[in-house]
């Protein structure tokens, strides 16, 4: 293919290079798939794992613009160097820069941009990939494009003749309400400049250096304080804006580098990833990263829509976590001092309540080689603020969802046998966060084993995320030989029984005196505050949310017919969920809702019950119905990876029900071959023979040639190289996994 090596004549004059298409896997990636409805994902450029996700910014209008950019827009008010992908809260948004022929300072609004400086934009002239993004600056006749490193993004501006060419360093501005708490800028010489900029968002104390390096001579800078034009050297203040006027020069080139240390860091970052001036080359070796990385998992078969939509999922579970340290390895902490990685490896942007049903245990089949750098950053954040992260971003800890997120993610890389981390302080770090007094509500669980719905707001949801993370650490100790601990923490995993109310068979709130709410009604939902008993979700949903012991909620509903009832009347129930409910509850089947992540592993309970067929079919319509290649074909938020996570794990045809337990649960697989490159270079294959759109079910399962009739696969299984082969067809085969023994088992328990 030559697709990168076209030359083209741009709308500004230039001769161009044709970067509307990629190379390799990465002709599949659509990062519009997502950029609209919820999805929240970002659009731009970038690395696998990055510091650095340089793209557009659009006016912040509310909450789906937490990437900064919503596909539904047509407004831009510049280019940040960095974002979030598919979060439900929003921050980030650094050091915003728009190139321009005139200087103005003040922004505009989306009713009526004449008198500020941001310009109109169309997806006509617009260029969305991994490796390169580009749109024309209407107003400015300008054309922008940028492509990046780990820790630099790189800029380039094409400017219309006869008027100067200008940047607008805006530092004031994120992509949220929030404004800076205080910004600085300095001009260095007569092509760089650099400067800070801290910011109290939904990460607290946050702080990011910079520095900007030009290809031509910067004949006129004066920051702004505010409008107010203040200095031709430096000026600090929070409302800070620097105007770079270039000259009236055809092109402009800018690397900015990034750092969560210094200036001086920022400017080692710039030196050592990109000591020259050639955007092409950059491109290409980001193109060249990301085909890399997608060669992990290649498919075969199914039409061009379904590459499309499995190749874009891979990406998207590739851009976080991000790249948290400079490239000597220093890093800021948690309580604002600088660390050092003695790998030259940290992350951050840890989405772990989100991530860690499915992204986590994916990145052990495809990333294995990140894993251990992942939990050392968690185990350097437990020793920076007591406790694992719960939603680390950049130097500050959110706290945002329930539960103690981090405890299935390093359970299930200890009991993979990931060793690059030492697994006594690991132990040591989840039982300190397990009863850490500051974290919420968890003084309730060590004095009397329950939640109260009257005094914590959501119990329920935590509540059942705690059991979840107590199983990982009951199962650790137990690897470990500390028994007592053991014993403890296999107790705790089970105190999501106190909350199964037998006489109506669903999870209930219980309050103070241990009397159980009433009235109650499980399909009706409250997005926080007073009356909000779960997260994002309601009693309906939670009563389905034990992935850690499915066998011991099958006994409380008294055996796999009144389970079965429940499950069944769970996808079809179209009780309304109130007018409080969360706008994070879409994609709905019945009370199953795909768009949020407490109902991503219930899909694949029918296994447990004898009825994989079931599984089958509910997995084979949500691949079907809730992932499409348009910028609206992400139901609900992308949340960092996790959406797109769950639909690769159950495109090869199976699931990891329990976040620590690496027992993967058949479904339906997506395509008709599979190839995935996993740990010690070995190469793992799924087959499925005879698939179609109307083949959903499994009739036959071969494992390295050999007939199987479980109804799951181990890691161990997939690790070591094996070849899994299902043979498809369009009726059930009701027998399969109906036996007890062929049902999934529970290791490590």
């Amino acid at each position: 293919m030559t697709a990168l090596l076209l030359v083209s004549v741009s709308m500004t004059g230039v001769a161009q290079k044709d970067y509307s298409k990629s190379e390799g896997l990465l002709k599949y990636v659509d990062p519009y798939i997502g950029s609209g409805f919820h999805g929240h994902v970002f659009v731009g450029t970038s690395v696998p794992y990055g510091m650095v996700q340089i793209g557009p910014n659009n006016i912040h209008k509310g909450w789906d613009w937490c990437s900064g950019y919503h596909y539904s827009d047509s407004i831009l008010i510049g280019f940040s160097q960095t974002h979030l992908n598919g979060t439900g809260c929003t921050d980030l948004g650094d050091i915003l820069i728009m190139p321009m022929n005139e200087i103005r300072t003040e922004t505009g609004k989306q009713s009526d941009i004449s008198f500020g400086y941001a310009s109109k934009y169309s997806h006509k002239t617009e260029i969305a990939r991994p490796e390169y993004y580009s749109l024309l600056v209407e107003r400015y006749n300008i054309k922008a494009e940028m492509t990046a490193t780990n820790r630099v993004g790189f800029h380039r501006y094409t400017y219309p003749a006869g008027k100067p060419a200008s940047i607008l360093v805006n530092l004031h501005d994120g992509n949220s309400y929030a404004k800076a708490q205080m910004c600085y800028v300095r001009k260095v010489d007569d092509y760089t400049i650099e400067g800070y900029r801290y910011s109290h968002d939904w990460s607290p104390n946050r702080k990011v250096y910079f520095v900007l390096k030009a290809d031509q001579k910067i004949e006129d800078f004066t920051a702004y304080d505010g409008n107010v034009a203040k200095s031709k050297e430096q000026w600090k203040t929070p409302a800070l804006k620097a105007a770079l006027t270039f000259g009236n020069v055809k092109q402009v080139q800018l690397k900015v580098a990034l750092s969560s240390v210094s200036c001086e860091n920022a400017a080692m970052n710039l030196k050592a990833e990109l000591n020259h001036w050639n955007f092409d080359q950059v491109v290409k070796a980001s193109a060249d990263q990301w085909n890399e990385q997608l060669q992990k998992m290649v498919v075969e078969g199914n039409d061009e829509a379904n590459k499309r939509i499995f190749y874009t999922a891979h990406y998207h579970t590739m851009i976080t976590p991000s790249t948290y340290c400079d490239v000597n390895g220093e890093y800021r902490g948690m309580d604002d001092m600088i660390y050092t990685s003695p790998t030259k490896e940290n992350y951050s942007t840890l989405s772990l309540w989100d991530t860690y049903r499915t992204l986590q245990p994916l990145m052990t089949l495809t990333q294995p080689e990140r894993v251990n750098g992942i939990v050392n950053s968690m185990l350097s954040i437990y020793r920076q603020q007591n406790k694992l992260p719960i939603w680390a971003l950049h130097n500050g800890e959110t706290e945002c969802m329930p539960g103690y997120s981090s405890m299935p993610v390093i359970s299930d890389a200890i009991l993979k046998g990931f060793d690059g981390f030492d697994h006594e302080e690991a132990f040591k770090a989840m039982k300190a966060s397990t009863t850490f007094e500051k974290q919420n509500a968890v003084p309730y669980i060590l004095k009397q084993e329950f939640l109260p719905a009257d005094s914590v707001i959501q119990a329920t949801s935590f509540a059942m995320e705690y059991a979840v993370g107590d199983w990982g650490v009951a199962a650790v100790a137990k690897k470990m030989g500390k028994m007592e601990d053991h014993a403890e923490y296999a107790k705790r995993a089970g105190y999501y029984k106190h909350y199964f109310d037998q006489s109506i068979n669903f999870v209930r709130p219980k309050l103070s005196d241990g009397s159980w709410l009433t009235p109650y009604d499980p399909a009706r939902s409250v997005h926080g505050g007073t009356g909000s008993y779960f997260c994002e979700g309601n009693g309906w949903q939670y009563t389905f949310f034990v992935p850690q012991d499915v066998y011991g909620l099958i006994e409380l509903f008294g055996g796999d017919k009144p389970f079965l009832e429940r499950l069944n009347q769970f996808f079809v129930n179209n009780d309304s969920m109130g007018e409080e409910a969360s706008a994070d509850i879409t994609g709905l089947i019945g009370q199953y809702a795909h768009g949020n992540e407490p109902s991503h592993h219930i899909s694949y309970m029918y296994a447990y019950a004898g009825q994989q067929w079931k599984t089958a079919e509910k997995v084979r319509y949500i691949m079907d119905e809730f992932y499409k290649d348009t910028p609206d074909g992400i139901i609900g938020n992308e949340d960092c990876g996790q959406m797109s996570a769950w639909y690769i794990l159950s495109s090869m045809g199976f699931y990891q029900m329990n976040p620590a337990d690496g027992v993967y649960v058949f479904g339906s697989p997506r395509f008709d071959k599979m190839s995935v490159k996993v740990r010690g270079g070995k190469t793992f294959t799924v087959e499925a023979e005879n698939n179609s759109k109307e083949n959903i079910y499994i009739q036959k399962v071969f494992l390295n040639g050999k007939p199987y009739k479980k109804t799951y696969i181990t890691y161990d299984d997939i690790i070591n190289g094996s070849t899994l082969k299902f043979v498809m067809g369009k009726k059930p085969n009701k027998a399969f996994g109906k036996a007890a023994v062929d049902r999934p088992i529970v290791l490590n328990k």
